[in-house]
């Protein structure tokens, strides 16, 4: 009893240091912001360029520059040094329409604490450029890190920014970070600026690749150590819960599953499959993703995989719905299939005919049955096997959230790989079992319909809806990819594409020889 309540405060005090506000980075773990401030002084034009890195690009940084992740000062003022030289001429600057090139001054970055007892770094530069003495116009344009998530902003003057110098982010702001990168400004005769015309757009929509500004808690609690197994029990109990939490936030393709599940017609049995190959997926994403900051961060930028994942996911589960959305054609269709005959000369030869299902003239006992079976709903003749449904399932969970990628990541730095593991799985296994629970849910609300009298004839079409929604759900997901990919296609447009493609292909694959028969 004693050693339950102590396991009850601690799972408390984890609670509560779980809900206080944590030191991550409130615009996600994967961000690089950067904001340019740009002055006039006597003999020119000055620029105070000032980068903030998250958690996961800072840990790709450390690394770079030292194997164990832990670099020296003086490697990180080299590292300064070379970066503001690297940047300068992505730092455009141009004077009455004629190039101005950056002459840098000085450099400084420090650490910062992170979510996990990871850092985040601060660096920045002053740069200096030469203009003759008169009124001038002149335009800027930062092209640092492109592609990247993040805060983007330049000020002109002494105008005021809400983040001032990206050490405090607003949070009403935090949701649709500013995406300014240009500016124009007029300097009169006397040095002053006069006008001032931003040539993009001030508030930009966040990334739909990468969810951020996910809570930071459970690497919060890795930070803490592992030295009571009273509160490593108390933090695997806490990580299921917030990965119970997380799987109620938007995303995660519960539809996906519980379409799934529908289309399979699993059982609950089934169901804590599912719940396991869940588990599997989100951890083996979260451990390739951070194979991939470990390794490869010099060259793939880590949030741009999520864009391939989302692509790669949905043609796999618009693949399984348009091959269930086939099959059920071709169950209720008119099909076509081929007789063989034999005459008296001995040479057999084949002709094509065409029944529609049920005909009296050929009635195939074999596709009755089905039928009868799709019409009530057993169990085994659904359109997705629960093969495929446990594959469509995982394809849609399989994007690791970053927040379960810094616990990796924090986990490698303080050496207790064992333990962030155990975590992520803890936490895995929160996300499956909501997720799985609600698909379940869906399954159980299916079946009472099917049972009910006045719903035989909507249940008859069940298996082609379910199938159809799996196909669009990919559909969808594959629109999503591309757009993330900054190809300028609407979403829907791709979609309607995809599933032009899967209708194609259902009705393709009813045309072909469906059996095969011989006759005397």
């Amino acid at each position: 009893m004693a050693a339950l309540i102590r396991i009850a405060g601690i799972a408390i005090v984890l609670a509560a240091a779980a809900l206080a506000p944590a030191g991550a980075h409130p615009l996600g773990n994967f961000t690089l912001n950067h904001l340019s401030r740009i002055t006039v002084a006597p003999d020119g034009v000055r620029l105070r360029y000032v980068l903030d890195m998250a958690e996961i690009p800072a840990f790709a940084l450390d690394r770079s520059l030292d194997s164990r992740g832990e670099p020296s000062d003086s490697a990180l003022r080299r590292w300064a040094r070379s970066h503001a030289s690297e940047i300068a001429p992505q730092l455009a600057l141009t004077v009455d329409g004629r190039a101005v090139s950056w002459n840098p001054l000085d450099s400084t970055v420090r650490r910062r604490p992170g979510a996990g007892g990871l850092p985040t770094l601060y660096f920045t530069a002053l740069y200096a450029a030469r203009v003759a003495p008169g009124a001038h116009r002149i335009v800027f344009h930062d092209a640092t890190a492109p592609g990247r998530l993040g805060w983007k902003d330049v000020v002109v003057g002494d105008g005021a920014e809400p983040t001032h110098s990206l050490r405090a982010y607003p949070n009403a702001l935090t949701g649709s970070p500013r995406d300014r990168t240009s500016v124009v400004a007029d300097i009169d005769a006397a040095g002053r600026i006069v006008a001032v015309a931003q040539t993009d757009s001030a508030i930009g929509g966040p990334s739909p690749s990468v969810a951020l500004g996910r809570s930071n808690a459970l690497s919060d609690v890795l930070a803490k150590g592992a030295s009571d197994p009273l509160v490593v029990f108390a933090a695997l109990l806490l990580a299921i819960a917030l990965g119970a939490l997380h799987a109620l936030e938007p995303g995660h393709g519960k539809t996906l599953l519980a379409v799934s599940l529908v289309g399979a017609r699993a059982t609950p049995r089934q169901a804590l499959i599912l719940a396991s190959a869940l588990t599997i997926a989100h951890t083996a994403g979260v451990l390739a993703l951070g194979v991939v900051v470990l390794l490869a961060a010099q060259w793939v930028v880590p949030e741009q995989i999520y864009p391939w994942i989302t692509l790669g996911s949905g043609a796999f589960v618009a693949v399984l719905g348009g091959r269930a959305v086939a099959r059920e054609v071709r169950g209720r269709l008119p099909f076509r299939h081929a007789h063989a005959h034999e005459h008296a000369d001995a040479h057999p030869h084949a002709h094509d005919h065409v029944h529609a299902p049920g005909d009296p003239h050929h009635r195939h006992d074999d596709l009755d049955a089905a039928a009868h079976a799709r019409a009530h709903g057993i169990a085994g003749t659904a359109p997705l096997t629960f093969r495929s449904a446990v594959l469509a399932a995982a394809s849609g969970n399989i994007a690791p959230c970053p927040a379960a990628l810094v616990v990796l990541l924090a986990a490698i730095g303080i050496h207790q790989i064992g333990y962030g593991l155990a975590l992520i799985v803890a936490f895995s296994l929160g996300l499956a079992a909501v997720l799985t629970v609600l698909g379940v849910a869906v399954v159980r609300s299916a079946a009472w319909l099917v049972a009910r009298p006045r719903f035989d004839r909507l249940a008859r079409f069940a298996p082609l809806v379910t199938s159809l929604v799996i196909a669009t759900v990919g559909a969808v997901m594959v629109g999503q990819g591309f757009a993330a990919q900054g190809i300028g296609v609407p979403v829907p447009l791709v979609a309607a594409l995809v599933l032009a493609a899967v209708v194609g292909y259902a009705f393709a694959w009813h045309r072909h020889p469906a059996a095969a028969e011989v006759r005397a």
